[in-house]
């Protein structure tokens, strides 16, 4: 038989769970290492040496009893202090604590109150933390900080402890006047011991000081005095409204609040908590000063913009609790500048340029009849409300996702569908309702976004109104602006279908200002559409929209296994489940999974794809897939013509810019092109002068005259000139 006998080795005066197996085995505390790190005459060999500079003597001093079996050194990540960068020695020192056990279950009840953003803190990260809290130790032995007012006698034979609650007490007890709470004088405070009848021992006051957290977790009461003064005050403004910290504070600020608001005030010390994430740099470090791994603010705020960044950051993943990458050269906030700030001054800049060149005052007006001012208005006030709710409910990432809804609607949409209301030179009912309309937007969009991009929301809003300030503006009221929420469904849809169409062409290479010969779109409530037939078919550049109610006749879904993820759970079998998705059999079940040939697939394993049936034609399925866009992409030879008419129309309207020409200015039309294309032009000529405001149009071999401005361009592969001049 053999025997295995082993020797544990235990410090309970150097850590945590040694202290706790000890204390479970009635083994006391060892600590032979005094408050400078030395040894203490415990161990009387090397009394009075810091106990990282002793290692080399303990090591030679075993080497030569004979006793060292083996020396070796084993690297480690080891605690330093962040201040001297020196190591920090972890011993078991006597302390002061807060029992919150005692009202851990009134703390986990009254977390319950607090509104969380994100939610899933509450019963989360932080809900767990005071599942498991324990006794808070609150004291620090240092000199500087909040000293703990806790005076003890000095002889343990006449024990006495005195806690003070207010410097009038202190000065009752001592007889002196106190004016500073601060070491060392308030050290300097001693009395005889009351208790002590030979009136030898004193009252001292204890050396430790608070933790810093205990300070901040009284934040509520002690910015105000209370409650030796604003008492009436703090008692009708707590808890807070509001508080904001990353989320680690979990286990330190907000936890230090909750614990002091419970045992004080049986309440919680805020109703609403935004717990954000990290800004982190590209390798997933946090920003230091020290790497400098970060763009520098003053440069992003001067070279980029202030109103970029603030966006960057409030409508960021940071505010949902998620941490948030950003680059050393600021290339997520210069994409805010494309993608936020300037579709909002194009905008401005837009109503202003027209509004100026035809000289309308527009004024705030919900009222009219227009279509596409109907939707917009209607828009706008579905983005006041969506705004308004999301801020009220402190999700300023959700608010700023309304807002960039709002900027597609408005910029790549309602303006863009509405130019030529503005471009026709008739002053009359239509025009002006479109400016109201515009002006009306802009004015609303200004107050929303201006917590968001606050200068550019002061430039818009002042241009716009004169006033002072959109910062002293009032908040808008949703309810000002008409209601009309079948439109804005409706009209969604209506983008969403121009949005798959144009999604078509691009992949299909067919530029927008080719016609096509028509659309479909095919599917649930489709004909609920037929009223927006002119805008899809403006929109997408074709001849005609088509609308059926049956996805099947023209087009059919496939599913889409993906191997990389089926194939290691599905082994051997990922063959007979792609042949079976091949083979239509397979099923989506409202949960968002699949099964295919009796598989079970999850959310993410498989993709819908759809085919359309006739092989002439190009289909895509809108985002809930109960309709599809199937786009004719044949192009016929009168298709090609006036696509090349419209090709012209853009050229013209970029050199009247060259030319410094005004919006409003007509014009005289030279082009120097082929016999070809003076045939396909000489078609479309009506067209060409309506669009680029020509008086005349002329179609020749021959160069523009020499008092004309004129420009090389590439017109369906052939070399052209373009001449044109101000009509007199």
């Amino acid at each position: 038989r053999s025997f295995k006998s082993s020797i544990s080795i235990l410090s309970p005066g150097f850590g945590e769970d040694d202290q706790r197996v000890c204390e479970e085995n009635e083994i006391g505390i060892v600590c032979p290492v005094d408050e400078a790190g030395c040894y203490t005459s415990e161990v009387s060999d090397y009394e009075g040496v810091q106990v990282f500079d002793a290692n080399k003597d303990i090591i030679k001093a075993l080497k030569e009893r004979g006793n060292l079996i083996r020396h070796e050194t084993y690297e480690h990540n080891y605690p330093h202090c962040w201040r001297t960068d020196t190591p920090i020695i972890y011993k078991a020192l006597s302390s002061w604590y807060v029992k919150v056990t005692e009202f851990k279950d009134r703390m986990i009840a009254v977390n319950q109150e607090i509104d969380w953003i994100p939610e899933h803190i509450r019963d989360g990260q932080f809900g767990r933390w005071l599942e498991n809290a324990r006794d808070w130790s609150i004291s620090r032995n240092r000199f500087w900080g909040a000293p703990i007012p806790i005076w003890r006698s000095d002889n343990p034979e006449y024990p006495r402890t005195d806690v003070y609650g207010s410097i009038e007490e202190l000065e009752k007890d001592f007889g002196v006047k106190v004016e500073d709470l601060h070491r060392p004088s308030i050290d300097e405070l001693v009395r005889p011991n009351p208790d002590d009848p030979t009136g030898k021992s004193m009252m001292r006051r204890v050396p430790e000081v608070l933790d810093c957290w205990f300070e901040s977790g009284s934040m509520p009461f002690a910015q105000v005095h209370y409650p030796f003064e604003n008492k009436d005050w703090f008692e009708n403004h707590f808890p807070a409204d509001f508080i904001v910290e990353y989320i680690a504070q979990t286990r330190g600020w907000f936890y230090t609040m909750v614990v002091l608001s419970t045992a004080l005030f049986d309440r919680p010390p805020f109703k609403n908590c935004i717990c954000h994430g990290v800004v982190l740099d590209e390798q997933g470090l946090k920003l230091s000063k020290r790497l400098r791994n970060y763009p520098d603010p003053e440069e992003v705020c001067n070279t980029i913009g202030a109103d970029a960044l603030r966006w960057f950051l409030v409508s960021s993943p940071i505010l949902r609790g998620l941490d948030l990458q950003i680059d050393k050269e600021g290339k997520g906030i210069k994409e805010i500048v494309r993608t936020v700030v300037n579709p909002v001054w194009n905008a401005y800049y837009f109503f202003t340029l027209y509004a100026n060149s035809d000289e309308i005052a527009a004024e705030i007006s919900t009222e009219s009849g227009e279509l596409l001012d109907r939707y917009i208005l209607a828009k706008c006030r579905e983005l006041v409300d969506g705004v308004t709710e999301s801020l009220d409910n402190y999700e300023l990432a959700t608010a700023a996702s309304y807002v960039l809804g709002f900027f597609d609607a408005l910029t790549n949409w309602y303006i863009r569908r509405s130019r030529d209301r503005f471009w026709k030179q008739d002053k009359d009912g239509d025009k002006l309702s479109a400016y109201n309309t515009l002006y009306t937007v802009l004015v609303t969009l200004s107050k929303v976004i201006a917590p968001y991009l606050p200068m550019v929301a002061e430039e818009i809003y002042t241009g716009l109104t004169g006033e002072e300030s959109v910062h002293l503006a009032d908040w808008p009221d949703g309810r000002t602006l008409p209601e009309d929420k079948k439109l804005v469904a409706e009209m969604d849809r209506v983008r969403e279908v121009c949005s798959a169409g144009l999604s078509l062409r691009e992949a299909h290479s067919l530029r927008t200002r080719l016609p096509l010969s028509k659309i479909v779109v095919a599917g649930e409530n489709s004909e609920r559409l037929e009223p927006y037939s002119a805008l899809i078919r403006d929109e997408l550049n074709v001849k005609s929209v088509e609308f059926h109610k049956n996805i099947e006749e023209f087009a059919q879904f496939q599913i889409k296994v993906d191997s990389r993820k089926v194939g290691p759970r599905l082994g051997k079998g990922m063959q007979a489940c792609i042949k079976a998705s091949k083979g239509g059999d397979w099923e989506i079940h409202d949960d968002g999974t699949a099964t295919v040939g009796g598989e079970k697939l999850s959310e993410g394993e498989f993709e819908l794809v759809l085919q359309p049936k006739d092989e002439s034609s190009a289909s895509q399925a809108l985002g809930d897939n109960k309709a599809v866009v199937v786009l004719d992409i044949e192009i016929t030879p009168e298709l090609e013509e006036e696509g090349i008419a419209r090709d012209l129309v853009r050229l013209v309207q970029q050199a009247r810019r060259d030319a410094g020409l005004h919006i409003a200015d007509h014009i005289n039309l030279h082009l120097a092109v082929s016999e070809n294309l003076q045939g396909v032009l000489g078609k479309h000529e009506s067209y060409i002068a309506g669009e680029t405001l020509a008086d005349t149009v002329k179609l020749l071999s021959e160069s523009p005259n020499g008092d004309m401005h004129s420009e090389k361009a590439s017109l369906a592969g052939e070399e052209i000139v373009l001449g044109l001049k101000r009509a007199s």
